[in-house]
């Protein structure tokens, strides 16, 4: 059976940066998002992108950005991905696909069954996906928020692409959500924090070896 992949999002320090990567994560996540408390300037950003060592592969995170903010990012840091994590459409992934010539990854928010309809056309177009919590409504952040959905509502799922499942993983719960789901990726953000924003390097590593074992 191969590997339980890791992303770890919402890195703020070089310091993060070496804690996923002395745990073996596969990804990590810049955001680039300002009402979230993990959101990044650009040059302290640049810095995280440049001190990944090869083969940790960087994904940007975005919520409904413009071509303008996309520029800036792709522009300023080596980058392996971008995630596309707000109200984008099946045309305007693609179009981002096209643009940047990097593989994107689509976030899809899911509460009941009726949500996982949509992943079918972002699955023609995307090159992976990401099966989320849908946020509250009221929730100022699409993601990130610490929530899970009903795990057993993807237990029977296949996607044409390779897919994520995310929302509310926690080292003490990430064994079981990759047993319902049999999901083979796996990405956690608030569950590995002290606050928001601030990652735990001892709740990182946790995280890591309990999705493996």
């Amino acid at each position: 059976m191969a590997e339980i992949r890791v992303k770890i999002c919402g890195l703020r320090t070089e310091a993060d940066v070496a804690a996923a990567a002395s745990a073996g994560v596969a990804y990590i996540g810049l955001v680039f998002f300002a009402k979230s408390p993990r959101n990044l300037e650009l040059p302290q950003a640049r810095l995280l992108a440049l001190a990944a060592p090869v083969g940790l592969a960087k994904v940007a995170l975005t919520v409904d950005a413009d071509d303008a903010t996309l520029d800036a990012i792709t522009e300023a840091m080596p980058l392996d991905m971008l995630q596309l994590h707000g109200h984008e459409s099946p045309d305007r992934v693609a179009e981002v696909r096209a643009r940047y010539g990097l593989p994107v990854m689509k976030a899809v928010g899911v509460a009941d069954e009726g949500d996982l309809a949509a992943t079918f056309d972002y699955s023609l177009v995307a090159d992976q996906l990401l099966i989320d919590a849908k946020p509250p409504k009221d929730a100022a952040l699409p993601g990130g928020n610490g929530l899970a959905f009903d795990w057993r509502l993807v237990a029977q799922r296949r996607w044409l692409r390779p897919w994520m499942l995310a929302g509310g993983l926690t080292p003490e719960n990430v064994a079981e959500a990759i047993r319902l789901t049999n999901a083979r990726q796996v990405d956690v953000s608030s569950g590995v924090e002290s606050a928001p924003g601030i990652k735990d390097h001892a709740r990182m590593a946790a995280f890591v070896r309990t999705a493996r074992v």
